[in-house]
């Protein structure tokens, strides 16, 4: 590593390289959509952004590539904030709203531009100049009531994994809220917080070359054999879109007294409703994928704070073979199982450098996966609770989506789940035209009528 990468960041560690190779081709574009009532202060946001440039280096930081290899990458970090925001007019922004390509069901305006957002790869073509390529970026949305816009931002994953998008959220309400003063801002800091594999505790990571050899071969092995939802479109370009599922109040408290009742986390009833809902129509047995994501930041040495910005989630892939016939309690505590023992006994650590490894080696080798899915479905171990609702109302924010794309490598759909102001709010992401909306908004459909159902019967098991 260079003396300019030592003295202003680091180079990326095996994690992160995994993205920014798969940012190329569409997955790991990071979007946080919001929707504003009030007119926002243009000036004051751009200030908001710097604060928190500042309080997190890698923000500020620029990813560069070796001139001489495509196996280099780095964040070179900034002393200063740069960010600069992009502002559309009202006529830009219907272009967006009335573009309906691929598209026969009607959407709201701030999905559209999440949409339009996830599809913005400014990492395509990886800027190997002295300039490099910036981690965040922000633009703001004029919309047909004046008083009315939708504030984006856009970051690469690399540098921005769930935990980070909520972090940014909520830090960046609180700056845009308080007393314009100087000692409101946040403190400087200035070194790139180590990489995930870094920070892993003991010989957690530790496997031998024979065992890590067995699992690569099992994983790519099993990966052929998993069952897929039907393709629509293989030979069209994919891009990123978005079906949304809500349940109310009463139906989210059911549904997560079932859960407590079960001793279960949420992400193992939406994988058991995403199966069920997924074989519905299948009379013989077959097998499905689920990767869970869990954020590592507490496991790691030493342990990082949410205040950490950054990729420290790592992924653990269970298959599940499904028979037809399956209650959602029997089967989200199965599958829920089968993930808690395996991160029990740290697969996620281990087998991080294994799942790394194949997922460069699926990019390299795109028609080998053109037609194919990593899994059916990913979810989150921890479901994001935010009862700040009214308080963001108050503030102007009326409604904010936040997820990833995965049109280039990544599962059918990816679920990232909130419960807001008890409600149950889940954005998913899949990759069309290779499912349609009409297909994926079919299916949950399906898992909202199975949660609901399971809601009102989870006393029985």
């Amino acid at each position: 590593m260079s003396s300019t990468v030592e003295a202003n960041g680091r180079t990326v560690g095996g994690t992160e390289y995994s993205w920014c190779k798969a940012i190329r081709g569409g997955t790991g574009i990071a979007v946080l959509s919001l929707l504003l009532t009030k007119p926002i202060d243009i000036s004051r946001f751009q200030t908001s952004l710097h604060k928190l440039q500042n309080s997190h280096p890698i923000l500020r930081s620029k990813l560069h590539q070796s001139n001489t290899t495509d196996t280099s990458f780095s964040f070179l970090t900034s002393p200063t904030p740069f960010i600069k925001i992009e502002s559309h007019s009202l006529n830009a922004t219907s272009e967006i709203l009335n573009n309906n390509k691929y598209d026969t069901v009607s959407v709201s305006p701030l999905q559209k531009i999440l949409e339009h957002e996830l599809n913005r790869n400014a990492w395509r073509e990886q800027d190997r100049s002295t300039t490099g390529s910036d981690m965040l970026f922000a633009t703001v949305y004029a919309m047909p009531d004046a008083k009315t816009s939708v504030v984006v931002m856009r970051l690469h994953v690399a540098a921005c994994d769930r935990t980070t998008a909520v972090s940014l959220l909520r830090e960046l309400l609180v700056l845009m809220t308080e007393d314009e003063k100087e000692t409101n801002g946040v403190e400087i800091e200035n070194v790139v917080p180590l990489a995930i594999e870094d920070l892993v505790p003991g010989r957690k990571a530790k496997k031998n070359i024979w065992a890590r050899g067995l699992d690569v071969l099992s994983y790519s092995v099993n990966s052929f054999r998993f069952t897929n939802l039907k393709f629509n479109d293989t030979k069209n370009a994919k891009f990123s879109q978005v079906v949304r599922m809500e349940l109310n109040q009463n139906d989210t408290k059911r549904f997560l007294d079932g859960c407590k009742q079960s001793k279960i986390k949420v992400c193992g009833a939406i994988s058991a409703a995403g199966l069920m809902a997924a074989h519905s129509n299948k009379n013989s047995c077959k097998k499905y994928g689920i990767i869970t994501l869990t954020d590592c930041r507490s496991t790691l040495d030493p342990p990082l704070s949410t205040h950490h910005f950054g990729f420290y989630h790592a992924a653990i892939l269970n298959n599940h073979v499904m028979k037809g016939g399956e209650s959602l309690w029997e089967l989200a505590k199965r599958t829920y199982g089968a993930f808690s023992s395996s991160k029990n006994n740290d697969k996620h650590f281990s087998d991080m450098a294994d799942m790394n490894f194949l997922m460069c080696k699926a990019i390299e080798n795109p028609g080998l996966t053109s037609s194919s899915r990593t899994s059916i479905m990913s979810v989150f171990e921890d479901t994001v609770v935010d009862d700040g609702g009214e308080m963001q109302r108050e503030d102007g924010v009326d409604d904010y989506m936040g997820c990833a794309s995965v049109h280039g490598l990544g599962p059918s759909m990816a679920i990232f789940d909130t419960i807001r102001d008890g409600k149950l709010d889940c954005v998913c992401v899949y990759p069309a035209p290779l499912h349609s909306r009409e297909q994926m908004q079919e299916l949950i459909n399906k898992m909202k009528a199975i949660l609901i159902e399971g809601g009102k019967t989870y006393e029985e098991y």
